[in-house]
């Protein structure tokens, strides 16, 4: 039997605080998502200034990115690319840029979603976030 790490409620907390100071520093008003493994919410914040709708888009980035255990921009790419039928995959609604995996010694911990900016920016601020468990 394998044994994983798993997110604990510090960590998700300093996730949620460096995604937050790298928003808070560019001005960017954001709603964050962080999930575990199994795409389930740990944290969600919405900054002020942020539209109602990013609360609903985070959370689904961070989930398409937990799922997949890949940047969720690589489904955006794939429906982009052509392969439009991959909008009916079951369980997976924020194939846009801006969900980001935490992976740990190969395995996928959760991952964090940003929206409210340019999805390149979003995915900046989820990296961000990510980089505070130094993993």
């Amino acid at each position: 039997m394998q044994t994983k790490p798993v997110l604990q409620l510090s960590d998700v907390k300093a996730i949620a605080m460096a995604a937050e100071q790298h928003a808070l520093a560019n001005n960017w008003p954001v709603t964050i998502a962080v999930v575990d493994d199994g795409g389930h919410l740990l944290w969600l914040q919405r900054l002020d200034g942020a539209a109602a709708i990013s609360a609903h888009i985070a959370p689904a980035k961070a989930h398409t990115a937990a799922l997949g255990r890949r940047e969720s921009k690589v489904y955006e790419e794939v429906i982009n690319g052509g392969r439009v039928s991959f909008l009916s995959a079951p369980a997976v609604s924020g194939m846009l840029e801006g969900g980001v995996p935490i992976i740990k010694d190969g395995f996928c911990l959760g991952a964090v979603g940003v929206s409210g900016v340019k999805s390149s920016e979003d995915a900046e601020i989820a990296r961000a976030g990510i980089s505070a468990l130094e993993i």
